[in-house]
């Protein structure tokens, strides 16, 4: 019986959680007819792709299509993940495997950065970002993501490289292996289920973000997906066929990427959590 009751409880907690997926998918497939009826269906009874043809197909701004929003946010996001996972890396390993001063004091440090608002650093990094010259470009935007991704990251990874026992490179050492070599060979596939951990949290932290995307690019040509979410919303009216079908799309990458990396990415939060 209490095997059944805590079966019963995850099944009702994953309906309760799939359920605005699903609602957002039959959404996106109904005509709008449908959408504004005064008793909705939960399964659309005139299935329809028009909201997915008028994203696809048309032009949000005037020049600018959906898959200009989709590469920019696609371009700054895989360039957020690979600038965190080399620089957390490097850094984890340094905090890990290095004795030097105030070494206590940056990993407190990288705790105290995850406690800052965000809404608190809009100012102060768009003046930064003016000064820097970089207002207006994609890159803003990486720096920026990168900046919030990187503490998780390196705390979380220096469990990972705490965790390889020191014999291994001193073995490799000895046998000849340079220290790039170790790094390269020995190190690194060792603490790939880490890396792997943290790059859903920095892809998700690039993809979803608004408030920086909408501050720092004021081209509209360069604008992410968040940004061109918000072009569906009127002062009088929201086309809400359009909102769920640019929504489902707007998800589709998420998912695809987790469902590559979910195997290593279980692998490595239990990793992390025994042997941090």
């Amino acid at each position: 019986m209490k095997k059944i009751a805590l079966n019963g409880a995850g099944l009702l907690v994953a309906l309760f959680a799939a359920f605005p997926v699903y609602w957002m998918v039959a959404t996106s497939l109904k005509p709008n007819r449908e959408i504004f009826s005064a008793t909705p269906r939960p399964v659309p009874a005139e299935p329809t792709l028009e909201h997915y043809r008028e994203i696809l197909t048309g032009n949000l701004i005037p020049g600018v299509t959906f898959g200009d929003f989709f590469l920019n946010s696609v371009l700054v996001a895989v360039a957020t993940v690979l600038l965190s996972g080399l620089v957390a890396l490097l850094a984890a390993t340094a905090v890990a495997r290095f004795r030097f001063r105030l070494r206590t004091t940056f990993l407190i440090l990288l705790l105290v950065v995850q406690m800052i608002p965000l809404e608190a650093l809009v100012i102060p990094l768009f003046l930064m970002i003016q000064r820097l010259g970089l207002y207006n470009t994609l890159p803003s935007l990486i720096l920026t993501y990168l900046g919030f991704s990187l503490p998780f990251a390196v705390w979380m990874l220096r469990g990972f490289v705490a965790a390889v026992p020191k014999e291994l490179e001193e073995a490799a050492a000895i046998d000849g292996a340079s220290r790039a070599q170790t790094f390269r060979r020995i190190l690194f596939p060792l603490v790939a289920p880490g890396l792997v951990a943290t790059s859903i949290f920095s892809f998700i932290t690039a993809w979803n973000e608004l408030i920086f995307a909408l501050t720092f690019i004021n081209d509209q040509h360069k604008y992410t997906l968040p940004v061109a979410m918000t072009f569906f919303f009127g002062r009088d009216d929201t086309a809400w066929g359009s909102v769920m079908a640019a929504s489902t799309l707007f998800t589709l990458p998420v998912i695809v990427f987790f469902l590559l990396v979910q195997r290593r990415m279980v692998s490595g939060l239990v990793a992390g959590a025994v042997k941090g």
